[in-house]
Formats: C-alpha cells, sequence, structure tokens
C-alpha cells in the first residue's frame, strides 16, 4: 500500500481587511499555514518568513524524526523574525501561528502555535486535532465558559502563544495517516466564522478543490471580516499523488488575493489555487486463456509488434515535444551566485539535463536584498506565471526588498599642518604640543563611546 497526498489551497483577504497577511504553501510532504499579526505589513512578513524555513521539508524524503525537523525549521522561522525586528525595530511585535503537518507514508508530524487549526475528517467525523493557544480556550479548559460563550467572548482573538522572535515550545505530535482520511488546515478567518456542523458538511465534498471552494465561499458568505485561508487534503492509496507545490496568500503572487468582485461569489471563485487530480497508473493486463486446452493465445505477430513500437516512439516524441514547449514558456525569479536573475523553464533537471536557463539579468544583488527578500528568492517562494510576472516580482523586489544605501563615513576635520607659513595680517599658527594630562584629569575623564558602523550587505547596501 502506498499513501499519498491529494491536495488543494485558497486564500482570499476576505471582505474587510485590506490587505492578506496569511501565507499558505502545500506540498507533496508538507502542508503549512500561518496567520499573520502585528499590524500593516508586520503580519505578512512574520507569516512569510516562516512559511519559508518550512518549505525545505518538502524537498527532501522525511526521515524518522518528523517532530525534529518540524521543531527545527520553526525555530529557524521564529529566528528568522528575530533577526528582521533587530535590524527593523519597528517592527518589533510582529508575528504569525503556525499549523503544518509533515507527511511520511503512514505517519505524520504536526506542529502547531496559536489558534489557526487542523481536523481531521475520518469516516464522516469531524475532529479538532489542535488546540487553540487563546485565552478563551484556557477559560474553556477551566470549565469558567462554555463553547457557545467563547464565540461572543470580547477577548477571543486574544493569543496566549504565537511565533514572534522570542522563545516560544510549539506543540508537537505524530499521527496516524489511513486511507480516506481527509486533513483540514484553517485560519480562524474560517473557523471563527463558520460552524463546526457547516465545515463537516462542506468536507463531504469528494473532490478536494471543490471542497476548499465550498469552504472559503462559506466564511465569505458569513461577512468575510478576516482573511480567510484553508488547506484540504486527501490520503489516499494510489501510485502517486500530488508532485506540484501550491503558494498562497502574503507568500504568492498576489493572485490568491485578489481585489473585490462584484459578489462575494466573484470573489471567491477568483481566488482559486488548484491542481489536477493524478491520474492512477493502469494495471498490468492479465495474459488471456483460450479455454479448452488451457494454452495461451498466440503472440501478435511481429508486424503488429512493430507497429506497436513506432507508435509508442511517435507518441513519446509528442509528448517530448508539448513538454519542452511547456517548459520553454515557464518563468521564474531565482539567483546565479550572487545576483539575481530570471530564469526560463522550470527548476529541476531530468537525468542531469537541466531544464532551465538563464533569461535576463536584473542587476540585483542579493545582499542588497533585506532578509525576507533574501528568504523569498532563495527559498523558491517567488513563483511566477510568464515573463511579464517575473518582471514585476523583480520590480517589487526593488521597491519593497532592498536595504538602505549605506551612508558614508564623516569626512575628518582639517587639520594644520605644523611649520605652515603665517598669512599676512594673522598671527603664526603654533605648533606647540598640548600639555599632558595630570593623574587627577584622566581620572575624571568620561568613557569614549564608540558607535557600531553600518555592516554592508546586513543592514545597508554600497552604491557602485
Amino acid at each position: 500500500m502506498t499513501l499519498v497526498l491529494r491536495y488543494s489551497a485558497r486564500s482570499d483577504r476576505g471582505l474587510v481587511r485590506q490587505n492578506n497577511q496569511d501565507s499558505v504553501y502545500a506540498g507533496p510532504r508538507l502542508l503549512a499555514l500561518a496567520d499573520g499579526m502585528g499590524g500593516h505589513a508586520a503580519g505578512e512578513v512574520a507569516s512569510k518568513l516562516v512559511i519559508a524555513a518550512l518549505v525545505p521539508l518538502d524537498d527532501d524524503e522525511p526521515g524518522d524524526d518528523l517532530l525534529g525537523e518540524l521543531a527545527e525549521a520553526t525555530a529557524q522561522g521564529n529566528d528568522a523574525i528575530t533577526e528582521l525586528v533587530n535590524e527593523e525595530p519597528d517592527l518589533d511585535g510582529m508575528g504569525t501561528t503556525l499549523t503544518a503537518v509533515l507527511f511520511a507514508g503512514s505517519r505524520l508530524g504536526m506542529v502547531h502555535v496559536g489558534d489557526s487549526r487542523a481536523y481531521l475528517f475520518r469516516e464522516g467525523v469531524l475532529t479538532q486535532i489542535t488546540r487553540d493557544d487563546t485565552f478563551v480556550q484556557s477559560l474553556i479548559d477551566e470549565g469558567r465558559i462554555t463553547e457557545d460563550e467563547a464565540a461572543s467572548h470580547p477577548q477571543r482573538s486574544l493569543l496566549l502563544r504565537a511565533l514572534t522572535g522570542h522563545d516560544v515550545e510549539p506543540s508537537l505530535t505524530v499521527r496516524e495517516a489511513r486511507s480516506g482520511d481527509r486533513y483540514l488546515l484553517c485560519s480562524d478567518g474560517l473557523s471563527g466564522v463558520v460552524s463546526a456542523e457547516t465545515i463537516a458538511d462542506a468536507l463531504t465534498i469528494p473532490d478536494p478543490q471543490s471542497c476548499a471552494d465550498r469552504l472559503i465561499e462559506l466564511a465569505l458568505k458569513g461577512g468575510g471580516p478576516d482573511n480567510v485561508t484553508c488547506i484540504v487534503a486527501d490520503v489516499v492509496d494510489v501510485d502517486y499523488g500530488e508532485d506540484q507545490p501550491i503558494y498562497g496568500g502574503a507568500a504568492g503572487d498576489g493572485r490568491a488575493d485578489p481585489p473585490p468582485g462584484d459578489s462575494a461569489a466573484a470573489r471567491a471563485s477568483a481566488a482559486t489555487l488548484t491542481r489536477a487530480e493524478p491520474a492512477p497508473r493502469p494495471d498490468p493486463v492479465p495474459a488471456r486463456n483460450d479455454g479448452a486446452r488451457g494454452r495461451t493465445k498466440p503472440r501478435r505477430s511481429r508486424m503488429a509488434v512493430v507497429l506497436a513500437v513506432v507508435g509508442v516512439l511517435v507518441l513519446a516524441g509528442l509528448a517530448l515535444l508539448v513538454t519542452r514547449l511547456w517548459i520553454s514558456q515557464q518563468y521564474y525569479v531565482g539567483t546565479a551566485g550572487d545576483q539575481v536573475v530570471i530564469y526560463q523553464g522550470v527548476r529541476g533537471d531530468v537525468l542531469g539535463v537541466q531544464l532551465q536557463d538563464v533569461a535576463e539579468q536584473t542587476g540585483l544583488n542579493v545582499s542588497d536584498l533585506t532578509q525576507v527578500g533574501r528568504m523569498s528568492v532563495q527559498g523558491d517562494s517567488l513563483p511566477t506565471s510568464d515573463l511579464d510576472d517575473a518582471h514585476k516580482t523583480v520590480d517589487r523586489l526593488r521597491t519593497d526588498e532592498m536595504l538602505p544605501v549605506c551612508k558614508p563615513p564623516a569626512p575628518a576635520p582639517a587639520a594644520t599642518a605644523p611649520g605652515a607659513p603665517a598669512v599676512p595680517g594673522r598671527p603664526a599658527p603654533t605648533t606647540a604640543a598640548p600639555p599632558a594630562p595630570t593623574p587627577a584629569a584622566v581620572a575624571a575623564a568620561p568613557p569614549t563611546v564608540s558607535t557600531s558602523p553600518q555592516v554592508p550587505g546586513r543592514d545597508c547596501r554600497r552604491v557602485q
């Protein structure tokens, strides 16, 4: 039995928020969702940093220590927030929730911080498998309020734990994966608006894409007061599953969070992020028997075999041609050494043959970008749809992710050289050395305060 994931992800900024601070990633082995917080622009930065730290887990086959890998990647994302706040103190206070699943066949590891949620839908029963790190949840656990009272509590959005750059211990669990399980990861923009009963009803929709569409539509019909993001992933027993990653929200290219349309349904349909359902590998055809004598039927004639081989080669050639044409129309922004470049093709190689070439040099140095910009361009979180989209991505890096120019050093004060000629009408300059300070004067002198200069590539950039 081979268990794989079939998934879809959606993100919408809602009907009230001006920007989308949620970030989402869904891949063959990793499902991750982060709900940013901290005011204008800061929340989306925090959620992007954490998602970028987890994305590399999807590139390698997970080992036996699923929780160790998740904990280390989460710590790296939290450290990235610390570094950015040190560089830009105005961002102090930003943070993000995180709910992520690392899939490994019959097991999956899960990391959780904050009030985003993970649900398991198994055999028609919906179960919340994460615990909200909120003030009202602590009141529920203590029996001081009920679930119904929590829904309208004035402090229902108060978080007790989040990734803010400070020390935090995330919740880590391992679960058994079964064929037929459906997992839902969502931000509180869905769980805070749509009831558990209505979510369970929507999860009966067989196709993950249609199911995710319906969940977003329900949140928007409920008023869409917050960003709303969800991942729907099925555990299926087929030879292979999804293999194309999905980025959304602040971690995407903006297509997952469009401006409002004429109706909530129009806005919902405009934000779709989906991938086609994998086709199962056909079963081998058994040998046929002629009945009474128990012998297999005669083999095809040699000519039929030759024609079949030629047909297969022709189809393979056509498939290769179509694939090459498709690859030549793909573009993405990446790095070549310390340079940011636009590639034509797709990442990776086949049998040692690279599937990409440098299409354009942008003139941007990676060392001139902010921490967020570097992690984005180096962490494969800048997908583009075409060359024009790639140009827009580079323009955004120039506008939003460039380090400030290094300040020039202060000029040294001019000094009169010893023995300089006297200026007519003015007294001659003296060159006598100042008297040596007495021990008492040295003791009374205030300590010298030194300032740390800017470091190019870390907090400023040099202009050539």
